[in-house]
């Protein structure tokens, strides 16, 4: 099977399970008494704690053990910790297994990144990264939205035992297809968090990742229990939102050569100010089922392009300090998710969608303005 499908499916394993609470929050809460949606979400900021502090500790030895073998023994750890969280009996069980899919995850993802840099031709890095992240897209629409519907037809807790097979599956496959990691002696330790913090232009970067990801997660986190409970709909229609946006993050591929033709100097503000302008657009669509479900396909879009843009750079912003740079990545896209889950639950409890929605536009300024200001330091 080609190398990059399978490292797209491996993160729609990981992205299914970082995505699915949102949807299956109502389902989960009615197996716990006395719970209630919003008790549910925080697994996910479990979750995303503990992918961050595995990505900054553990995914810059990545280079140490062999990026195959770390890939092959994180994505087993995920399925294990996904079949332990199917058959929890405590909701409090939940937030431990989770914290241990975050330790896997935060292994996963730099590893995958770094081989699909690895596997991308010359002059074609924005294309191949884009095809691999959209993985997000397999998490949105075969994950997260059939999840939503086993939820209903069947039990949450099939969701993650399938989750699960799933994984071990990519696990087998991935196995037979990724190139040995070659003899200890080619093996070298690689440089720490901090002294990836330290290359030049990487800090402007990562704050732009964290305000990106605190707006996307933050606002994603609560369109499910908006769906649920202000509009009244169902666990399926609340997929089905999710599935709108990941259809739009998967057609957004077709536009990633087209950042590979004009550079990402020149598409970056272009895409974020669209963002913006659909985050904004969010808080009124929001009040409708239909026009939020229409909204979402253009959130995926951009949502995906901008992602491209800034995986991209770090990818290329220094080679020698890939692993370490893109276990940064993953750490601050997680703690990021942990911080919009938590900053946006007051604002979305006060003001509801629209509230959420603002905040998460606020967010995208400042990546615009970023952007702007710190443009010419990158090799776009």
């Amino acid at each position: 099977m080609n190398r990059i499908l399978l490292l797209s499916l491996a993160i729609g394993v990981v992205g299914s399970n970082s995505l699915a609470l949102s949807p299956l929050a109502g389902s989960v809460a009615l197996s716990f008494d006395g719970k209630v949606p919003a008790d549910v979400l925080v697994a996910s900021a479990w979750y995303g704690a503990a992918t961050a502090v595995s990505a900054v500790l553990l995914a810059p030895h990545i280079g140490r053990i062999g990026a195959r073998r770390a890939l092959l023994l994180a994505m087993f750890a995920l399925s294990l910790a996904l079949v332990a969280t199917a058959g929890a009996t405590q909701l409090h069980h939940i937030n431990l297994y989770q914290a241990m899919a975050g330790i896997a995850a935060g292994v996963c993802l730099p590893s995958i990144y770094g081989f699909a840099a690895d596997f991308s031709p010359p002059g074609r890095q924005n294309e191949t990264v884009g095809k691999v992240l959209t993985g997000w897209t397999v998490s949105l629409v075969v994950g997260v939205s059939i999840a939503a519907f086993l939820a209903d037809l069947v039990h949450w807790r099939v969701v993650f035992l399938a989750l699960s097979c799933l994984g071990l599956l990519i696990c087998l496959a991935l196995f037979r297809v990724l190139p040995p990691d070659g003899t200890k002696a080619d093996r070298v330790d690689v440089p720490s968090p901090l002294d990836a913090l330290k290359v030049a232009g990487i800090a402007p970067v990562l704050v732009s990742v964290s305000a990106f990801m605190v707006a996307f997660y933050g606002l994603y986190a609560f369109v499910g229990p908006h769906v649920h409970d202000a509009l009244g709909k169902s666990t399926t229609l609340a997929g089905l939102v999710s599935l709108s946006y990941g259809l739009g993050y998967g057609a957004a591929t077709i536009l990633d050569p087209v950042i590979d033709r004009f550079g990402r100097r020149r598409a970056g503000p272009v895409i974020f100010a669209a963002l913006t302008a659909t985050y904004v657009g969010l808080a009124v669509a929001g009040q409708s089922y239909p026009t939020l479900l229409a909204s979402a396909f253009f959130w995926g879009v951009f949502v995906h392009l901008g992602m491209t843009i800034l995986v991209g750079r770090l990818t290329s912003i220094s080679p020698r300090n890939r692993a370490a740079i893109l276990g940064l990545y993953s750490g601050v896209t997680y703690a990021s998710m942990f911080v919009g889950t938590a900053a946006f639950k007051p604002i979305y409890s006060a003001f509801g969608l629209p509230g959420a929605t603002l905040s998460a536009a606020m967010c995208l300024c400042l990546v615009f303005i970023i952007d702007r200001a710190f443009s010419r330091q990158w090799n776009d």
